[in-house]
């Protein structure tokens, strides 16, 4: 949680700003995501205030009248900044900072400040700046008051807090080192990968909207400790964590970082690296929260970020989370009708996670072959590589060999096939 010099929260005017025609969110449900994503940094929200608008105005956003009204609006409540919901030109922030006299971000950079407070890791700390140096780049104009802020708060993590008067070589330089260092980090996830598909590891992309429960549920399945806390993007570092289904079939599942409504482009760009686990899945678990008014919305947005990623068409099995929260039973009905190869669960306390272990078994089906092969004992190994990646039916000793009738991957089959150089 960021606090001021004076150990207090900043105080928040949240505006929400519905222009015709451009989302298809309702305006109270774009104020409450706005309005939690303001808590999850750390700020104290002091007023929220919804506005129309038929047009886009490019000097102040909105209405020169509405900017005048929202500057009394800040005083009267005494903001120390005000967040609107959607992203603002480097025009329109410097213009609406000077008539409203207090720090005026956008949206962008909110989410930008959360992933700042959020990121562990080496390499999310590095997508973080990248992400972070980009917004900023554009702004890197006039007298540089959004570069120049010494007091610290939301909107000025990360690279802010560095020497505010970098000039644009400076920090493309930056931008350049970031980004090689961030491809070496990409060869060494990439080399990984190569070695889960050598050892035939199945992976399971954990998504889903931020706060859905993806944590929760790895924590449960695998064991792992990951913190989980009620608030966005409680988690940004990915997590991979191996796993046996009921099939016997070893799986590696992986925790991504949490999808979001209208998610900065900048962001998946930046955080390409993380996200080429979903590309590489060979399924994806989608974690949905039911109990959420906004479901159908969170998944569209969901749907919306894997089209950016083109990775629409993998083979998904949904888990329709938080199922304990949900009283209205027709409601929930609707809801297994209305997403298809779903299971209703509850993360939380286990409800029904045989149902949905069994379901990813049935869609990773396709990845097995039954195999019928005769093993010399002098490569007894092949043995323990079949009873350590999948299901022996039978076994028999025949002269100096080992007959099995087992499932296995089909990656498997293809390695047996070829260190015993012969049809199995």
């Amino acid at each position: 949680m960021w606090e001021t010099g004076r150990d207090k929260k900043e105080k928040a005017l949240l505006v929400t700003v519905k222009i015709a025609g451009r989302d298809n969110w309702r305006q109270e449900d774009a104020s409450r995501e706005l309005r939690e994503l303001a808590l999850s940094s750390g700020v104290e929200v002091v007023h929220q205030e919804a506005c129309h608008s038929n047009i886009h105005n490019a000097t102040y956003f909105l209405g020169k009248g509405k900017a005048w009204e929202i500057a009394h609006l800040a005083q009267e409540v005494s903001a120390d900044v005000v967040i609107f919901n959607a992203e603002l030109t480097s025009t329109q922030q410097r213009n609406l900072e000077e008539v409203v006299e207090v720090k005026t971000i956008d949206r962008t950079q909110l989410i930008l400040d959360i992933f700042a407070q959020r990121a562990k890791s080496r390499e999310g700390k590095i997508q973080v700046e990248l992400a972070q140096l980009g917004y900023l780049l554009p702004r890197l104009t006039g007298k540089g008051v959004i570069l120049s802020r010494l007091g610290g708060g939301i909107g000025t993590r990360g690279p802010g807090e560095k020497k505010l008067e970098v000039d644009r070589r400076r920090i493309r330089e930056r931008l350049g080192r970031l980004r090689q260092e961030l491809r070496n980090l990409s060869r060494r996830r990439g080399s990984l990968r190569e070695y889960r598909k050598r050892h035939t590891l199945a992976t399971v992309a954990v998504i889903g909207y931020t706060n859905a429960g993806k944590s929760t549920l790895v924590n449960y399945l695998t064991g792992a400790r990951q913190a989980v806390k009620n608030r966005l993007f409680s988690t940004l570092d990915s997590v991979a964590r191996r796993f046996t289904l009921p099939s016997k079939q070893k799986v590696l599942f992986s925790d991504t970082v949490g999808f979001l409504h209208r998610l900065p482009h900048r962001l998946i760009q930046a955080f390409h690296a993380t996200l080429e686990e979903v590309k590489e899945a060979d399924i994806l678990l989608h974690v949905l929260d039911i109990s959420h008014p906004q479901v159908y919305q969170q998944n569209e947005a969901v749907e919306q970020v894997l089209k950016e990623l083109d990775a629409q068409d993998k083979p998904m099995i949904i888990a329709l989370n938080k199922v304990d929260l949900v009283e209205d039973e027709l409601a929930l009905r609707r809801y297994l009708k209305d997403f298809k190869n779903s299971v209703a669960i509850s993360a939380l306390k286990g409800t029904k996670i045989k149902q949905l272990l069994d379901g990813l078994s049935l869609q990773l089906d396709s990845l097995m072959a039954e195999i019928e092969v005769s093993i010399p004992q002098a490569q007894m190994h092949l043995v323990g590589l079949i009873y350590s990646n999948g299901e022996v039916f039978k076994q028999e000793y025949r002269k100096d060999k080992v007959y099995l009738h087992a499932r296995v991957p089909r990656k498997i089959k293809a390695k047996l096939k070829n260190l015993l150089q012969k049809n199995i």
